[in-house]
């Protein structure tokens, strides 16, 4: 089965901000533009990456071009149900739960702690970048 990921805003805003090519956030977006994983996103996801980037100060230009890419690239989920076994502490990242479970998502990519103590109720892995990286590399 091919990988497929949801990337939370904090995965995308830390690749954004780095200066460092290797830096974990680069090297996921690098490996996901030569088709190494599939992306998934629905509006609400890409609707939170588009206002966080120009919150954190992205020009406008960049953030187009990226959005646009997701948009080209990436892979559109249709949210179809809307049904938890557990729910996120933090509202914002239902809509990135709600498009891993209803894309099949095999990886949830977060640094945010409270979204990885939900791990053990679902069968996806809800993991930190370094960890899907290290999966990326061995396949």
């Amino acid at each position: 089965m091919a990988t497929r990921a949801v990337l939370d805003t904090n995965v995308i805003l830390a690749a954004h901000h780095s200066r460092n090519p290797a830096s974990p956030g680069v090297e996921i977006l690098d490996r996901w533009e030569r088709g190494e994983f599939v992306l998934l996103y629905t509006a609400d996801v890409i609707t939170e990456y588009a206002e966080k980037l120009i919150e954190a100060g992205a020009p406008q230009a960049a953030a187009d071009r990226f959005l646009s890419a997701i948009a080209l690239n990436g892979t559109f989920v249709l949210i179809e149900f809307f049904h938890f076994r557990h729910y996120p502490e933090d509202a914002d990242d239902i809509a990135f739960l709600l498009c891993a479970l209803n894309g099949d998502a095999t990886h949830l990519v977060t640094y945010d702690t409270h979204l990885h103590v939900l791990q053990p109720h679902y069968a996806l892995a809800i993991c930190e970048p370094l960890r899907f990286l290290a999966e990326l590399r061995a396949a």
